[in-house]
């Protein structure tokens, strides 16, 4: 018997009418007056329920007494997240405001919100906050270079979300926590209250913003932690161009620990990232949010959200260990006899996941930075077509072409009301959480490639032998033996894998496919056309 637990918070799901508004919607004309103009609404830091920086027993027990959690198993304590169990891309917004507006590639991505919208959530989330009995206040640092870190507190009413902030945040030493001071970002994370769905430029009662000029991320109406782990990111991704300029990307990071060469790999969730950079004959940097700085690579983040789906300590065996005490399972179903996590069973979601501290991590290097540039870069494509080859090693032009066109398909469970792999073209492999054009990074990643003379591979995880629903996806054992050895033949990988073509039984299927995904990949890079350079337009596929 398997237990579907619930949980006491359900965030209630209205749809609107003007659900999904246009992004290009008239800016308030509010913009660039003096802030002191908007909401005053304050959160008082001397309540006596605020829990700062708690430690972890405190919170399963918060947890546990208040929210339903149970501890696994392992050790580790399994929650739930209520209605969204994804994140919410159509709700989120950024601020129209005239410190960041001449930076922001505004469009369906980056959504407009006027500033006296953003004060009403936030005035909204705060109240909400100031009237719970227990309040959770985490500070940590994002970026493990002290020289481009910033200061993130995060203010919330779960202790699920404060713990899962505090393995995903870099945590303080006490010395540094002491000293902390003013934060240069702040969450607040309301996610139990729903927004108004009536408030200008709403389009559901979830609303996730961010407003550079404040530097604050206001939640509302979704309790999936992600958002608050993707709104970090997406700070950065502003910060680290424009401030500092260095290179923020989507990427898991390596190397080894005998040559010291650095690896990165690029890609979105569900593409393997994660997974193949876990290898334990290299030392990790970190699975999912770098800086390729002037002087190494260093980690966003001071923990790893890992999939959970199909997770076996065979297949996996690094993040099958780190889900022990101090871990949190997220949305898992579990026997309510042993209390083992059922990691098969995707009754509740296909998006399962586990954040736990990246030291956790047997083979993590810490810090998590190291002052040598990269050697290869991976980019990691999940072909639902079944028509890309497995390894393909890519010209400058190629690597600028495919990190701009960033061709993938979504897999199920990483946004709502995904329930199979869909064909995309996500930019620079973060277009969900992109902030500048991405011409920008790309200029920025292809000078970088050639004064370091990086080499650049593009790995298909995908399907082989025919496309989704009729081929199989390619085995995991097969990709880490192509990422150990880069090469042209892969001693046990079967020939008909590496030549894709030889894989399916039926040519003209075959030649179909080619030509579908090679149209896809021409409409998608008609956006960036006339901002790239002939050679780069020349370096696409050719039908």
């Amino acid at each position: 018997m398997v237990y579907q637990h619930g949980t006491p918070y359900v965030t209630p799901h209205i749809l609107h009418k003007h659900y999904a508004q246009a992004f290009d919607a008239e800016p308030s004309n509010l913009v660039g007056r003096d802030i002191e103009y908007f909401s005053q609404a304050g959160f008082d830091m001397d309540r006596i329920q605020i829990k700062r920086n708690a430690p972890v027993a405190l919170l399963y027990e918060d947890a546990i007494r208040n929210e339903g959690a149970i501890i696994s198993s392992s050790g580790a304590l399994i929650n739930f997240s209520g209605k969204k169990t994804g994140r919410s891309p159509k709700d989120k917004r950024i601020v129209y405001e005239e410190t960041s507006k001449d930076d922001i590639w505004w469009g369906s991505v980056n959504i407009k919100m006027d500033e006296h919208t953003f004060e009403i959530n936030r005035e909204r989330a705060i109240d909400y906050l100031n009237t719970r009995e227990n309040v959770y206040v985490f500070d940590g640092f994002a970026g493990w270079d002290p020289k481009y870190r910033i200061k993130v507190r995060v203010i919330c009413a779960r202790a699920y979300h404060a713990l899962f902030m505090n393995n995903m945040l870099i945590r303080p030493t006490e010395e540094e926590l002491a000293n902390f001071g003013e934060p240069d970002f702040i969450i607040y994370n309301a996610g139990q209250f729903p927004a108004n769905r009536f408030t200008k430029g709403m389009s559901s009662t979830t609303s996730v913003e961010i407003n550079f000029k404040r530097m604050e991320m206001v939640i509302l109406g979704t309790e999936y932690a992600g958002e608050m782990k993707k709104g970090v990111f997406s700070v950065m991704h502003y910060l680290q161009p424009v401030k500092f300029g260095q290179l923020s990307l989507h990427s898991s990071a390596n190397f080894d620990k005998e040559k010291g060469d650095v690896t990165l790999f690029f890609g979105l969730s569900g593409t393997g990232k994660t997974t193949l950079s876990a290898d334990p004959s290299r030392l990790l940097i970190g699975d999912d949010e770098h800086v390729w700085s002037d002087t190494g690579v260093f980690n966003i983040e001071g923990g790893c959200y890992a999939k959970c789906i199909n997770l076996s300590a065979e297949k996996e065996p690094e993040i099958f260990s780190a889900i022990r005490f101090g871990s949190i399972l997220e949305n898992v179903v579990y026997s309510p006899q042993t209390r083992i996590a059922d990691y098969d069973d995707i009754s509740i979601t296909e998006n399962t996941r586990c954040a736990y501290p990246i030291e956790f991590m047997s083979n993590a290097s810490i810090p998590c930075l190291v002052d040598r540039q990269p050697s290869n870069i991976i980019m990691l494509t999940c072909d639902a077509f079944g028509v890309l080859p497995p390894v393909s090693k890519l010209s400058p032009e190629q690597a600028e072409y495919h990190f701009l066109a960033g061709y993938t398909s979504k897999t199920p469970g990483t946004e709502d009301g995904v329930l199979e792999p869909i064909p995309t073209f996500s930019t620079c492999y973060s277009a969900p959480f992109i902030i500048l054009h991405p011409g920008r990074y790309a200029e920025m990643l292809s000078e970088r490639m050639s004064k370091h003379n990086v080499d650049c591979w593009l790995i298909n995880t995908g399907w082989t032998g025919g496309r989704y629903g009729s081929g199989s996806r390619c085995p995991l054992k097969y990709t880490r033996r192509i990422v150990d050895a880069i090469p042209t033949a892969v001693e046990g990988v079967p020939r008909e894998l590496l030549n894709p073509r030889l894989a399916w039984k039926d040519q003209e299927a075959f030649e179909r496919e080619v030509r579908k995904l090679g149209g896809m990949f021409m409409k998608a890079f008609a956006l960036y056309e006339k901002d790239v350079a002939e050679k780069v337009r020349l370096a696409g596929p050719k039908l």
